[in-house]
């Protein structure tokens, strides 16, 4: 039992710790996309960008939304719980 207990800790340690690294890195993208922001219109990027990154940007921003949306779900039905 001990053994398990030790498992789950350094699980959740873990889980912390990828928490936090994909919060640096999620921040690093943000600053990416402003900065493609402030210098180009819209208009430009879709005129001038290449097909495959911009569509390759898009489904990742999606599936980022997805993700943390059903996580952002789950906090307000925990919060409401309580």
């Amino acid at each position: 039992m001990l053994n398990g207990e030790s498992s789950q800790q350094a699980g959740i340690a873990r889980l912390i710790s990828d928490l936090r690294a994909a919060k640096i890195e999620l921040l690093s993208a943000q600053c990416a996309t402003d900065r493609l922001r402030l210098r180009y219109s819209v208009a430009d990027i879709v005129s001038f960008g290449e097909l495959q990154v911009l569509k390759g940007a898009i489904a990742s921003a999606g599936a980022l939304y997805r993700f943390f949306g059903s996580i952002e779900d789950q906090l307000k039905q925990a919060e409401r719980q309580e």
